[in-house]
């Protein structure tokens, strides 16, 4: 009797799923999208089936180029991988559109920003010390609320512009979802939340922390009238070079702190004009500048000169800090995962520009490793210079 009517609750159910099936049918399928997006675009760049159906894959999340949910299969099982998007996705419905306006389920800008931080932080720690954790604690909140709020800032601007690129379009000011006036006061909460971790460090860096938000305004605007607006953002986002030292240290040791800014604008040019050259045909449409337009197709000469002077810089602050040994042998796989990346690209797929792009974050994180790696070896060099000594009056 009980066998009997658990199979026609589960046949009812079945049916059920069926019947909503059919009545609610998925508008475009995953594979009907793809095909779509490679399909015809129009010379205004906006309305075209292409635009169209990225925008609907984006708004389902389905095609995110880096941060989705990742469904597997094991012995019949789902298993789901937590990842950023997930948990934009999975927030209350009126709060989703301000955690993308943050950029929140695309964090690898977050870590474009603070990893200047944990290279200065790390150069500053006294020799044989690993970085103070408290420092990067405190700098991956500030990085996390600055970028949310240079986010912000650059889609009030670019909302006009915003909708006429197909990647851009399904943003929350473009798209209508934010007013701006909501986006403004939300803007404010940002910048007050991240005024309050300036203030937890010491008075000069305060000073020098507030000075850099006037690179964060007026960034956006440097788009519409010169094609190296990278440059400005590599000022921008590279300003923790100086600031995490002189949280740590209480100034600026400037032999060390501007090769180190200097290497880091260098690698910004790097990164954001390979990033760029996903968006050319439509900034052409837009009349919006880059550097990815200004180079063309001498984008990998240029990006070699720029990954030199990077590397020189890298070196120079490596020197007046005293860096040691496996500092400079993880110089050379950076400088190895740089070649990789310049000479393998291809600035006319925005795939693999997006892949190019995204490996960033492990070579910076790489390189913070071995800057730690550089600052306990100097312990151990100095307590074989000191037993040397001892050994010597000895004799």
């Amino acid at each position: 009797m009980f066998p009997a009517k658990l199979t026609n609750r589960l046949t009812m159910s079945v049916l059920r799923r069926i019947h909503h099936a059919k009545c609610h049918p998925c508008p475009y399928s995953l594979s009907s999208c793809f095909l779509y997006t490679e399909g015809r675009r129009t010379r205004d760049g906006v309305h075209s089936e292409s635009s169209v159906f990225k925008r609907v894959l984006y708004s389902q999340s389905a095609i995110r180029p880096s941060l989705r949910l990742r469904e597997t299969h094991h012995c019949g099982r789902r298993s789901f991988s937590l990842t950023a998007a997930t948990i934009v996705n999975s927030a209350p419905a009126p709060v989703q559109p301000y955690l993308r306006l943050m950029r929140l389920d695309k964090p690898i800008g977050t870590w474009l920003l603070y990893l200047p931080c944990t290279w200065s932080i790390a150069l500053a720690s006294d020799p044989g010390c690993l970085p103070h954790l408290g420092m990067l604690t405190l700098f991956g909140t500030g990085s996390l609320l600055m970028r949310g709020a240079g986010c912000t800032i650059n889609d009030m601007w670019d909302k006009d512009f915003d909708r006429k690129v197909s990647r851009t379009a399904t943003r929350p000011i473009a798209s209508g979802e934010i007013p701006q006036m909501h986006a403004l006061v939300f803007l404010g909460g940002q910048l007050s939340l991240a005024l309050g971790v300036l203030l937890c460090l010491n008075y000069y860096s305060i000073a020098l922390g507030a000075a850099s938000l006037s690179l964060v305004i007026t960034y956006p605007l440097m788009k519409r009238i010169t094609y190296w607006p990278q440059v400005v953002l590599g000022l921008t986002f590279n300003w923790g070079a100086l600031l995490g030292w002189a949280a740590v240290k209480g100034s600026c040791d400037w032999s060390v702190c501007l090769p180190l800014y200097f290497s880091g604008v260098m690698w910004t040019l790097i990164y954001d004009t390979i990033y760029a050259h996903q968006d050319k045909e439509d900034d052409v449409v837009a009349g919006v500048k880059s550097t990815a337009l200004r180079f063309q197709e001498q984008t990998k000469p240029w990006l070699s000169g720029f990954t030199v002077a990077m590397m020189s810089g890298l070196v120079a602050a490596g020197v007046n800090a005293e860096q040691t040994l496996p500092y400079y042998a993880v110089l050379s796989i950076v400088a190895i995962h740089l070649t990789h990346q310049i000479y393998t690209v291809d600035i006319n797929k925005p795939e693999d520009c997006w892949k190019k792009f995204v490996s960033n974050r492990n070579l910076g994180l790489l390189l913070f490793l071995g800057i730690v790696a550089g600052n306990l070896w100097k312990e151990r060099r100095e307590t074989l210079l000191q037993n040397e000594e001892e050994l010597g009056q000895v004799r």
